[in-house]
C-alpha cells in the first residue's frame, strides 16, 4: 500500500474527530501547493502567503474522496455537503444571499474602470492623492484542488453538466453567473496577449511560469486601508529596477469556486508603495501599482486616454485591487 493510501486509511478512522491527525496535514491541498511551489519556482523567496491563503481548506481525506467522485461524474449529489467545507459559493437561489449577490457582483467585470487611473508622475514620496475603492466586492471563496477542478467541465458547451454539478436552476442567478464567467473566459485574447482562466493555484503558477519563466514572484496590495480616501505616498520601490517589463495580471472572476482570469501584459512598470495616512503620516498599507506603457498603435480604453501623459504615449497607472495579483520576474 502506498504512503498516501496508508495515510488516508488511518485518517479515515478519525474523520469525525475534533482535530485532524498531524499526518493528514502532510497531504492537505495547502501542503500540496507548498510542495508544488517549491518544485516549480526557482528562487529562494518565501512561499507566497496570499496565494497559500486561497488554497482549498479541504482535508486530505475529503480532497481524495471528492477527486474520485469528480472522475466518476458523481460530484453533483455531494455538492450541498461539499460547498461549505470547501469554501465555495453556495446559496439557494431564493435566499437573501441571492439578492446580495446581484447587488455586490454582476460578473467578471464588476469594477468601474472610469475613475481608477492616475499618472505615473503622481507616484512621488509625500504626494497626496485620492485612492479609489479597491475593496473586493465578490463573495469569499477558495480554489479547488487541481485534482478536482481538472476533472470538472469548463465550457459554455458543457453548461448543462456544470449547472447540474453546482445545482444551478434554469434562469437562476447562479446560472447567469456561470454563463457570464465562462463566456468571458472563452473570449479571444487581444492582439499580442496571452490569457487563461485558472481554477486552481497550481494552474495559476503554471500560467505565470509559461509567460515569465521559473524565477517569479507574486504581489498584491496588502489590505484595503486608504480605500475611497486621500492617501499620502511613502517609500517607493520600482520592481526590476523600475524598468519596463512584462507581467502576468490575474483578476478574480465570479464562479462557484475561486476563479481568476489571468493575462500577459507587456510594457509595464510595477511599483511597491508604502501608503500613509496624510494626517498622521503613519503607514496604513503597502500597495502595488502598475503603470501601463501604451503607445500610439495600441488600443487603450477611454479612462486611460483621459490621463494621457503626452501625444502618442500613455502611462496609465492603477493600484492592484484587493484579491487581485501581479506576477513578475523576481528581483
Amino acid at each position: 500500500m502506498t504512503p498516501l493510501l496508508l495515510l488516508l486509511f488511518f485518517s479515515s478512522l478519525t474523520v469525525g474527530s475534533a482535530s485532524a491527525s498531524a499526518g493528514e496535514n502532510l497531504y492537505t491541498p495547502k501542503a500540496n501547493l507548498i510542495r508544488y511551489w517549491n518544485k516549480e519556482v526557482k528562487n529562494n523567496h518565501a512561499n507566497p502567503t496570499f496565494l497559500l491563503s486561497k488554497a482549498s481548506p479541504l482535508s486530505a481525506v475529503d480532497a481524495e474522496r471528492l477527486s474520485k467522485l469528480a472522475a466518476q461524474n458523481a460530484l453533483s449529489s455531494q455538492f450541498p455537503a461539499i460547498c461549505p467545507i470547501a469554501n465555495l459559493l453556495c446559496f439557494a437561489d431564493s435566499s437573501p444571499t441571492r439578492q446580495e449577490l446581484i447587488s455586490r457582483a454582476s460578473g467578471p467585470n464588476i469594477r468601474s474602470w472610469c475613475c481608477i487611473f492616475f499618472q505615473e508622475s503622481m507616484l512621488k514620496k509625500g504626494k497626496v492623492m485620492p485612492m479609489p475603492d479597491i475593496e473586493d466586492k465578490m463573495p469569499e471563496r477558495s480554489f479547488l484542488p487541481r485534482s478536482i477542478s481538472s476533472k470538472l467541465p469548463f465550457s459554455t458547451s458543457k453548461i448543462s453538466e456544470i449547472k447540474k454539478i453546482f445545482h444551478a436552476d434554469d434562469n437562476s442567478t447562479m446560472e447567469t453567473t456561470i454563463v457570464k464567467s465562462l463566456s468571458e473566459c472563452e473570449k479571444a485574447p487581444s492582439l499580442g496577449e496571452t490569457k487563461r482562466c485558472v481554477g486552481s493555484a497550481e494552474d495559476m503558477i503554471d500560467f505565470a511560469i509559461s509567460i515569465l519563466g521559473r524565477n517569479i514572484a507574486v504581489r498584491s496590495t496588502e489590505n484595503v486601508k486608504g480605500s475611497k480616501k486621500n492617501i499620502m505616498i511613502g517609500s517607493i520601490k520600482g520592481i526590476n529596477g523600475g524598468k519596463v517589463t512584462q507581467i502576468v495580471s490575474c483578476h478574480q472572476t465570479l464562479f462557484p469556486y475561486l476563479l481568476y482570469s489571468c493575462h500577459s501584459v507587456p510594457k509595464v512598470r510595477v511599483y511597491e508603495v508604502d501608503i500613509l495616512d496624510p494626517n498622521s503620516k503613519a503607514k496604513i498599507n503597502h500597495g502595488v501599482a502598475s503603470c501601463h506603457m501604451h503607445t500610439s498603435n495600441s488600443n487603450p480604453n477611454h479612462a486611460e486616454l483621459t490621463i494621457a501623459s503626452g501625444p502618442g504615449q500613455i502611462r496609465a497607472c492603477h493600484w492592484v485591487f484587493e484579491n487581485d495579483l501581479i506576477w513578475t520576474v523576481s528581483n
